[in-house]
């Protein structure tokens, strides 16, 4: 899990590097991309996100004079790495005590331990699945790129984005839940950029503490026993 994460974090964590694009995505994009029409003087170019009571928060300033392209940049790199984040809070969760449930381990009879070492187990007996699991990745960000950046050729800044993709809608959608409803739609996408923030902290915390002191979050919290014996996988803790 901690190798999934990581992988996909590092693959979109460049878009946070800042790129002079004062003019390089306009508001040509106006025409209205799910809704959205960018104002300059609106916060943030008027994307969704904010929500009371906290509202436009920004105590640092980096919003404001950011460029259009670079804040359609940002807001791909936090509705990423929040979907990340999402994912690899409730896998983090249920691949551990007391619930474990894991696909690739058989976990009935024994504990296999903290989520983050969950991937150098599999190294360790498998290390070809690492390989498929980077080329799926690889393949994720692939289609990505493909969907929403624009190719670099002509008047190119480094990561820019298409005029006409907006910022995380990479057209996967199975069940069909995307509103056609531009209110709607903003009002979706704040509730999915504020959970994915709380997951990002979430995330962050939960590592940190399993790196700490190398206990399962809910045995962490004295809600589940610690059946963790280190000699029964196959690496060393």
């Amino acid at each position: 899990m901690m190798k999934l994460v990581l992988a996909t974090l590092l693959s979109s964590a460049a878009a946070f590097a800042p790129t002079p694009q004062s003019a390089r995505v306009s508001t040509a994009v106006s025409d209205s991309l799910n809704g959205w029409v960018p104002d300059e003087s609106e916060f943030a170019w008027g994307l969704p996100g904010a929500l009371s009571p906290v509202g436009n928060f920004d105590p640092l300033g980096f919003a404001e004079g950011t460029p259009l392209g670079t804040m359609r940049q940002w807001r791909e790199a936090e509705v990423q790495h929040g979907r990340v984040s999402m994912l690899a809070a409730v896998g983090l969760l249920v691949v551990e005590e007391p619930i474990e449930y894991h696909p690739l381990f058989e976990a009935a009879e024994k504990d296999i331990g903290p989520a983050i070492r969950h991937l150098n187990e599999v190294d360790a007996v498998s290390p070809f699945f690492l390989t498929g699991l980077t080329l799926l990745i690889g393949s994720i960000e692939w289609n990505r790129a493909l969907t929403g950046f624009a190719a670099p050729e002509g008047d190119f800044a480094f990561q820019q984005l298409k005029e006409d993709y907006y910022p995380g809608d990479v057209g996967f959608d199975p069940l069909g839940l995307k509103p056609e409803d531009p209110e709607a739609y903003a009002e979706i996408q704040t509730k999915e950029l504020q959970n994915g923030r709380l997951a990002m902290l979430g995330v962050a915390g939960m590592i940190a503490q399993e790196l700490v002191n190398g206990e399962e979050i809910f045995v962490n919290l004295g809600l589940a026993t610690d059946r963790f014996d280190p000699s029964s996988v196959p690496v060393q803790f």
